[in-house]
């Protein structure tokens, strides 16, 4: 039990016997720095009900706990707040409770619960994964990861892309100028190759768009009489018609996307339980059109298209069918959703990893399928994310100006290995050794930096600053997590057995108290969808446990208890170190 759930129910009955009134609530809050305390009651709320001052209800309820409750030692009152000063038989108690659990935070799911889905990545089959699809990649997984730590049953999936305009762009120009082209040829990866013919269509269609203005049309009608863009509209309809030759050209050009995500995905550390494709759920939806409007959700225009009317919840009216008869995204996503819940009877919310820009879309998804009446339209979830900005500017896939996933992770790993090199710490090391080193401290300090701003904040990405050995960033964390692994592995003694400790230094307790913290993030952080709360944690857990190493002595302490105590202590924290950046998806380096 957390200090407030223990001192709770004594409060309660220290203000029933002292002055004849029941509480339902005690709000407690950290003890400020500059007085003593490990916790705060706050009197203020409880004044007017007791009818008393707060020096005086202050004293009264902690001479009370003193007195009655065994985990309080002693108080102090200043300015309606009630500071209490837990005993070090507490923390020791508990320290020793938590001392051989390797997963401590971590909740056992219930197997009655409904399961949650959640859904991350989502590329098009057109281009190679960008640093935007990094950073919904790593909230995603992380989201999931956490969500599991608290207790939840959680499915990962994604929905690929992999039909539409813009993959019809990528093969026409493939058929156009690739003479017969392939990843094996080219020595490129299949994402990449079909990235390049994505770029080239933008190209050959500016060149025509120009040609057609110079002969004296306008800009727009430039744009829709181009050729090329023709022939790809056309294309589309052949795949929609299920054209033999562009259907085979379309899966084999997908395949070449697929095997290249594969790779990209295994290198940034990120899986799937499930995947989605769009070819197979573009028509999805469709149906339940039909049963919106018998329930009166939807209301059909004299044209024949069918709309949802959402002005009253301070939305818009918005389109779910054309009046050809045909679906549009928001009809595919609630058929979508609903494909998903059949196919898993056991989930019974998800969680949509997608950029700000859809904020709207999701609003109004998820209060469609709730007037649809589908009770789990309630644990939904939009984990809607800042765009990732860089020094130079702004990304555009088209025109071939993005930071790609795959050059982005080399070059943090090379960025990891000068900074290293300069540092001159590794002579001992194996190349191999140092290889895979390399690539530990340069995706810790990409996911890191990423995973440690709030999901609605937009990022301007420093590599540079990332891999920073000092300050909040990955690479501090995982040096931290080297040196305690340092000091056991220098630990000539036996330090298993229970210690005999009975009084702790000021540092060793805040550690701990530190540390107590953890399962509480883990919960505030699944509510909240926010990696960044396990993040700082885990930074303000190294820094509180550096200014432990800073003051008192680990294997340098005579007397053996302590050295016992401490070396115990080094190795909790480190396993919540290692706890902690594996609901990041960050792996830590056993030396560096």
């Amino acid at each position: 039990m957390s200090l407030s759930q223990i001192l709770t129910p004594s409060i309660q009955k220290a203000i029933q016997a002292l002055f004849d009134v029941s509480v339902d609530k005690i709000e407690f809050q950290t003890t400020r720095k500059e007085f003593e305390g490990d916790i705060t009651m706050v009197i203020f709320p409880l004044l007017k009900l007791t009818k008393s001052n707060p020096v005086e209800l202050g004293n009264k309820i902690g001479n009370y706990l003193v007195e009655n409750v065994s985990e309080v030692a002693r108080f102090n009152v200043v300015s309606g707040f009630l500071n209490i000063v837990i005993s070090d038989s507490y923390y020791l108690n508990f320290f020793n409770e938590i001392k051989e659990n390797a997963k401590f935070g971590y909740v056992t799911p219930n197997p009655e619960d409904k399961a949650i889905m959640v859904e991350y990545s989502s590329p098009n089959t057109n281009k190679p994964l960008h640093l935007g699809h990094v950073r919904n990649n790593l909230l995603g997984y992380s989201v999931a990861e956490i969500l599991k730590a608290s207790g939840k049953k959680v499915y990962k999936t994604q929905i690929i892309n992999d039909r539409g305009i813009h993959i019809c762009k990528s093969m026409l120009a493939w058929e156009k100028f690739g003479n017969g082209e392939t990843p094996e040829s080219s020595n490129l990866k299949g994402d990449k190759l079909v990235g390049k013919y994505y770029v080239e269509f933008d190209k050959a269609y500016k060149t025509e768009i120009n040609q057609l203005i110079e002969s004296g049309k306008t800009e727009d009608e430039a744009k829709k009489q181009a050729p090329i863009i023709i022939e790809a509209q056309e294309m589309l309809k052949k795949w929609e018609g299920g054209d033999e030759k562009v259907m085979e050209l379309w899966k084999m050009m997908n395949e070449w996307v697929y095997e290249g995500f594969a790779t990209t995905y295994n290198n940034l550390g990120v899986n799937f339980d499930k995947y989605y494709y769009e070819s197979n759920t573009y028509l999805l939806g469709k149906d339940v059109v039909q049963v919106g409007l018998d329930k009166g959700v939807f209301e059909k225009d004299p044209d024949g298209s069918v709309w949802i009317d959402l002005t009253d919840e301070g939305l818009d009216r918005k389109i779910v069918l054309r009046s050809d008869g045909t679906a549009v995204y928001m009809t595919q996503d609630i058929g979508t959703a609903i494909q998903r819940v059949k196919d898993m009877p056991d989930v019974g919310g998800m969680v949509y990893t997608v950029g700000n820009e859809q904020d709207h879309h999701f609003k109004v998804l998820f209060l469609i399928l709730k007037k649809l009446g589908f009770d789990w339209s309630s644990t939904l979830y939009h984990l809607s994310y800042g765009m990732v900005d860089l020094p130079s500017g702004k990304m555009k896939s088209r025109e071939g100006t993005v930071v790609d996933a795959d050059d982005l992770m080399q070059d943090m790993t090379d960025t990891a290995r000068r900074i290293s090199e300069d540092l001159g710490k590794l002579d001992s090391y194996s190349a191999e050794e140092k290889a895979k080193l390399y690539k530990t401290i340069g995706l810790g300090a990409l996911k890191y930096y990423i995973l440690k701003i709030d999901p609605k904040k937009r990022i301007l990405f420093n590599p540079e600053e990332s891999v920073d050995f000092a300050g909040n960033t990955g690479p501090f964390i995982q040096y931290t997590y080297a040196r305690i692994q340092s000091i056991i592995r220098k630990a000539d003694f036996d330090f298993s057995a229970k210690t005999n400790t009975t009084e702790l230094h000021e540092k060793e307790k805040e550690l701990i108290k530190q540390i107590e913290l953890f399962p509480e993030i883990i919960q505030n952080a699944a509510q909240n969808h926010s990696p960044a709360l396990i993040a700082n944690y885990t930074y303000d857990l190294v820094k509180e446990y550096n200014s432990f190493y800073q003051s008192v002595h680990i294997l340098g302490e005579v007397d053996l208890t302590k050295k016992i105590f401490r070396v115990q202590l080094s190795q909790k924290v480190a396993e919540v170190i290692k706890s902690a950046l594996d609901l990041l998806g960050i792996e830590v380096p056993e030396r560096m």
